[in-house]
């Protein structure tokens, strides 16, 4: 059985159960994005170089599957909530995009050179909510599709209009966490929750998955860039050298076949929701089958618990 622990919910005394692993692995989320924000440049190459790109958009793929993983276990994850417990339910995740638009407005005010991401979950969270009552097989086929749609929909936008400055356009296309293509990390997040995860079964086969979309993503942009003879290959998974700019490689920014973070594009989505699947289970598994690790980990599992707070003050 998954291990939970016993939280109190601050408004009214009860307890809530919270999934362990699923709090471990946002709080790696979390580090990961402050690695990606303050650590080394992975430019600078070598295992520090290597480690630091693995941070540079994994981490905020992987936050963005939970974020629907927890509007789940707001609106009922086994089954969804209905009568005024529904409405208050879905009155409590469309105050958090409220929250989260404002914050990330604020902390975008700063100027600060982080790229916030709020704002753009925000928008997300209110994109995906109308989806909470479906099924995980119905979930997942939604997941599927907007990943394969809605990339070629941005880029259809923003070849009609690449220099729009609205701030709507900005965090649904062109922003760097465009909403438009982050709507089914979300949505696979809330497939995810509405599975049964109460055995180690069960985390085996959403590992296996997240391989088999990792390979499908990560591999599938290695074998259609090496057999166009590119020379950038290695944005089947990283865009250390920077061959993403548009002054470097104007076909390159028009392939739908980069897996690069922040390509935006179907097989990048694969493979980031793949990579994120993985790290969920893996948490899930860890936390199960070595109980004595959660106490090692405490500190990473109570980062996760108030990921919010933590990003936001990072």
């Amino acid at each position: 059985m998954v291990m939970k622990a016993p939280v109190a919910d601050a408004r009214n005394g009860s307890v809530v159960d919270r999934l362990v692993g699923i709090d471990l692995a946002r709080g790696l989320a979390v580090f990961g994005m402050y690695a990606a924000h303050l650590g080394p440049d992975p430019g600078e190459g070598g295992l520090v170089g290597f480690l630091m790109e693995l941070t540079h958009g994994r981490p905020s793929a992987l936050f963005a599957v939970l974020a629907g993983f927890s509007i789940l276990l707001i609106t009922g994850r086994k089954a969804p909530k209905s009568g005024i417990a529904g409405r208050q339910a879905i009155a409590r995740v469309a105050i958090r995009a409220l929250v989260l638009l404002a914050l990330g407005s604020i902390l975008g005010c700063l100027g600060t050179q982080v790229e916030v991401i709020l704002e753009y979950y925000g928008i997300c969270f209110l994109l995906v909510l109308p989806l909470h009552r479906l099924s995980a097989y119905q979930l997942g086929l939604i997941a599927a599709a907007t990943a394969l749609v809605l990339p070629q929909v941005r880029s259809s936008l923003l070849s009609v209009a690449p220099n729009l400055l609205d701030p709507v356009f900005n965090l649904m296309v062109n922003g760097y966490y465009p909403a438009v293509t982050w709507v089914p990390f979300l949505i696979a997040g809330m497939a995810i929750a509405r599975l049964n995860l109460n055995t180690l079964a069960a985390h085996w086969r959403l590992g296996l998955a997240g391989v088999a979309l990792a390979v499908l993503g990560h591999g599938g942009s290695l074998l259609a860039l090496s057999s166009r003879a590119l020379t950038e290959t290695s944005l089947w998974w990283s865009d250390v050298d920077g061959a993403f700019e548009p002054s470097k490689s104007s076909f390159i920014v028009k392939s739908s076949w980069i897996a690069a973070p922040h390509s935006e594009t179907t097989l990048s989505i694969v493979g980031s929701t793949g990579c994120a699947m993985i790290i969920l289970a893996a948490c899930m598994l860890a936390v199960d089958a070595l109980p004595r690790l959660r106490k090692l980990v405490w500190p990473i599992i109570a980062v996760g618990s108030m990921s919010l707070t933590a990003y936001v003050l990072h």
